[in-house]
């Protein structure tokens, strides 16, 4: 190589000491370093400047909050994770935000704010997002992106990392959606905390509510300790509520880990359900039917063991199977009839031709024939399955064997890899399996990650069954044990769902091939329009007769609001979830439905079908990519015919893979574009700010360019303020009206409407006869030119968005909000930005104040922050000052002047 530097052309140098070099003469600390010899260079190394530089590079960012919230209704969970960094170093430096989801879960919102700016994700199609992050890749004047993948066990990893300079505050706010599933009798809710430091300011936040009532409700062990529930856990519960609170103090986290939290906070709980026929909700035209009854007799079964002892099972993983199997065996009830199969290249079954009851006689031999299995040979998948068949459905039995038994038949299926020898092809294995199945069950459990999951799923969704991952740790034999207790004890078989009439559709499914004890079925659809009761019908096997269950539902007209409810208000914001409960379930069968297809076009189809829902309802799913955005600097600086990229990078989500985004927020500690500071002698909002050690709120950024847009904005009793640009001038004026009286603030017929009520103040002394208005309620209505239109209503507790369901942030917590391309974000106390389209952008402000005099009203300001999308035909008193509207600004001056004359005339 050769013994000089120059530039980051290195070539006599570890990467690691490349990437430390090149950060620090990027930092500016020796912005001097060009070109450098090898002595040179070693005498750098034992400068202490570079030392304390070194030592900077090891200190972490300061995580001054960390908060985990989650609200459940009716087993659907919404948790939001925010967290924000300090970077309290002389350096420029990395900040990393880490989330564990759960496999079953999407995610719908992330944002990061940083000094004013703001990177508002964004859900796009899978190849769409791929192309944009491949064009920003190639830019060369941007900081190249990273992605990369990561599986563990039942969580999706989800990290994103950004540059943060010296002295500037970066927050991270990530948001997702899944339903709980319940197991073994109870609902478990697992949510991550990993700050990766101790932190001053931790807190979880869950509040759930059930409206069948909640049976039981226990706080685990922190996953990293044998203790009981973590201290400073706080536990608030009624008949329908639950509230749980962990805030621990440094101290407490130090007396878990000294590098701060890692770890799982766990909640199990269970829910009252006495209607056999289950709970059927009906919000907002979308319904949920959860089916769990209670109380029924265990259904005896015909359960096959099938296997794999093929030499890749040599070691822990055939240990473990054996272990696990005799623990099984020993659960088997006496009505339950068995046998066992082993395969390799040759298969082995250990009872030839037939099942054998549960006896202890039985058992104890089985066990025995467990405790000689070797593992050896090839894997011979197909002739192991057919073997199996041959047991749950011999040749004699007929169709009839299944009615006159009263058993189920179950096989449980087990291999560690893929078929090498017999039939290897996967179509021909699934073919011959669905023939000789027949009605039994097959669930298959791939251990480890060499196994054929993708086969062993398809073999489930074909035949009745579902198919799990076993993975290679210490407690794999617990899995096998778990999961075979989930299906030990059937209840029900062939159970139909059913909703009469033709009153519902867009259904998912409802026919299910057995009920388990401790789990639920879970069915959601839409309901017609003027439906008053949902009419429906439960129809099932039990251990003796056919049953059925009909009964009505009655539709509140309540739409899903929670104001009957005992819980706080902290559930509002998710009070119309069946809309998207099914969403989510519907995105999630249609995926599962194209894994089952192998026609080309029905896989098109059912892609392109989950790929509308999820970017209708802004789900990162197998299907969408989620698309961090960098905003453009302020073009007002830069030459017409060099603007700045835009940085793009996807974070992708599978039910297998975790994408993790590397992108850099180099400049974000520059001024932001922000509203113009409306200079007024009554009048100067500004915009509010953050105190400096509170986690920021999601903002939608604001939209600047070198060609200013003209701002306008309506705020106090009420004044409004036009900024005339080309004029360099501020028109202002103000509207009397009376209490109640509803204002046209602007009318775009292309994109939306906006309207203000008025209510009354007291008039200041001297001066009763002059009326004091102020706005307490902003409507906007916005065209999507999709399913509907989206109405957006702002009082001074709350803003409510209605469309495809309806959700109410309240304004003393921060959330943002989007439905068909509109996004709403509320910050604490202080503002709600709203952006409707590209260049259309507005602002409100809650004016509160802490100590107000008798003139003094709290009230609402609303300001147009970006107009250039609206179209020439805006009108209203707002809209006729936009600046679609004002391509001549002396004509709008001159109006302004001549209405003036005729009021001054009118009065005279």
């Amino acid at each position: 190589g050769t013994d000089t530097l120059q530039g980051t052309a290195l070539c006599c140098f570890t990467v690691d000491l490349i990437d430390v070099l090149y950060f620090y003469s990027k930092t500016g600390l020796c912005s001097y370093v060009t070109r450098i010899s090898c002595k040179s260079f070693s005498l750098l190394l034992s400068s202490p400047t570079f030392k304390l530089f070194t030592y900077f590079l090891c200190l972490q960012l300061k995580v001054t909050d960390y908060l985990v919230k989650c609200s459940v209704v009716s087993r659907y969970a919404v948790t939001t994770v925010q967290s924000s960094v300090w970077n309290q170093l002389p350096i420029t430096k990395e900040a990393a935000f880490e989330v564990d989801l759960p496999s079953s879960a999407f995610i719908s919102n992330f944002t990061i704010t940083s000094s004013g700016k703001v990177y508002v994700a964004q859900v796009k199609e899978r190849a769409a997002a791929r192309k944009m992050y491949d064009t920003a890749k190639k830019n060369t004047t941007l900081q190249m992106l990273h992605l990369w993948f990561c599986r563990e066990r039942e969580i999706e990893k989800f990290r994103v990392a950004v540059s943060v300079p010296s002295g500037a505050r970066v927050s991270f706010f990530l948001t997702y959606e899944e339903l709980l599933q319940r197991r073994l009798g109870r609902y478990e809710l697992t949510l991550g905390l990993r700050p990766g430091q101790l932190v001053q300011n931790l807190t979880l936040d869950v509040c759930i509510r059930e409206r069948t009532g909640i049976s039981f409700l226990k706080v685990l062990p922190l996953r990293t300790t044998n203790a009981d529930a973590p201290a400073s856990t706080h536990v608030e519960q009624s008949p329908e509520c639950a509230r749980v609170r962990y805030t621990p103090t440094l101290n407490q986290q130090k007396s878990i880990s000294s590098n701060g939290l890692n770890a799982d906070f766990i909640i199990q709980y269970d829910v009252d359900l006495k209607d056999l026929i289950g709970d059927v909700q009906v919000y907002d035209g979308y319904f949920v039917h959860y089916f769990a009854p209670r109380g029924l007799p265990v259904v005896p079964k015909d359960v096959i063991f099938v296997i794999d002892v093929s030499s890749s099972m040599i070691g822990n993983k055939i240990k473990q199977t054996k272990q696990a199997m005799s623990t099984i065996l020993g659960d088997l009830r006496e009505g339950d009839h068995f046998n066992i199969i082993t395969f390799s290249d040759k298969v082995h079954t250990w009872k030839k031709g037939k099942t054998v009851r549960a006896t202890r006689q039985n058992v104890w031999e089985a066990k025995e024939f467990v405790k000689r299995i070797i593992a050896e040979g090839w894997t011979n998948i197909n002739a192991a399955l057919l073997s199996a068949a041959q047991l749950v459905n011999p040749p004699s039995s007929g169709p009839s064997r299944r009615t006159s038994s009263h058993r189920v038949p179950l096989v449980i299926f087990l291999t560690d890899g893929e078929a090498t020898i017999g039939v290897t092809s996967s179509e021909t294995i699934l073919s011959n399996a669905k023939k000789a199945l027949g009605s039994a069950s097959l669930f298959g459990l791939a251990f480890g990650d060499d196994a054929d999951f993708l086969l062993l799923k398809r073999l489930a969704l074909e035949n009745r069954g579902v198919a799990r991952m076993v993975y290679e740790d210490a407690d794999a034999a617990l899995q096998l044990k778990d999961f075979y207790d989930e299906v030990a004890s059937p209840l029900l078989s062939d159970i139909q769902l059913s909703y009469l009439d033709d009153q519902a559709f867009d259904v998912t499914r409802s026919l299910f091939p057995n009920y388990f004890q401790g789990s639920e079925l879970v069915v959601t659809g839409r309901v017609k329009t003027g439906v008053k009761d949902l009419k429906v019908l439960v129809s099932a096997i039990d251990s003796k007769q056919q049953m059925k269950l009909e009964n009505d539902v009655f539709i509140s007209q309540e739409n899903g609001t929670t104001d009957s409810l005992e819980c706080s208000g902290d559930l509002e914001g998710i009070s119309s979830f069946v809309h998207r409960l099914w969403a989510y379930f519907t995105i999630k069968e249609l995926l599962l439905a194209k894994l089952n297809s192998t026609d080309p076009a029905t896989q098109k189809l059912l892609t392109d079908k989950a790929t509308n829902l999820s970017l209708k309802y802004n789900f990162v799913t197998p299907v969408t990519s989620l698309v961090v955005v960098k905003p453009d600097e302020d073009e007002a600086t830069q030459s017409p015919t060099t603007p700045e990229p835009t940085t793009a990078a996807t974070i992708t989500t599978t039910a297998t893979t975790t994408a993790t985004t590397k992108m850099s927020a180099a400049g974000v500690a520059k001024k932001s574009g922000s509203p113009p500071n409306l200079k007024h002698k009554k009048l100067n909002p500004g915009l509010p700010k953050s105190p400096p050690n509170t986690l920021k709120p999601p903002k939608t950024s604001v939209v600047t360019s070198s060609k200013k847009a003209a701002t306008t904005s309506i705020d106090g009793d009420p004044h409004f303020v036009v900024q005339l640009a080309k004029l360099h001038q501020n028109l202002c004026f103000t509207v009397d009206g009376r209490a109640n009286d509803v204002l046209r603030l602007l009318e775009d017929p292309e994109r939306s409407m906006q309207n203000g009520h008025l209510m009354g103040a007291p008039s200041k002394d001297g001066v009763e006869d002059r009326l004091r208005n102020y706005f307490d309620q902003l409507t906007i209505s916005a065209v999507t030119g999709n399913s509907g239109d989206i109405m957006i209503t702002l009082t001074l507790d709350a803003v409510v968005l209605e469309g495809e369901g309806r959700d109410t942030l309240p304004i003393n917590q921060q959330g943002s909000v989007t439905r068909q391309g509109v996004t709403v974000t509320v910050d604490n106390h202080q503002s709600c930005w709203i952006e409707l389209a590209e260049g259309v952008q507005f602002l409100v402000l809650f004016h509160h104040y802490k100590h107000p005099s008798y003139l003094q009203l709290a009230h609402l300001g609303f300001y147009i922050t970006d107009g250039r999308g609206l179209s020439d035909s805006t009108q209203g008193l707002l809209g006729a000052y936009t600046e679609a509207s004002t391509e001549n600004e002396y004509v709008v001056l001159f109006w302004y002047i001549w209405h003036k004359t005729l009021k001054i005339l009118n009065c005279r």
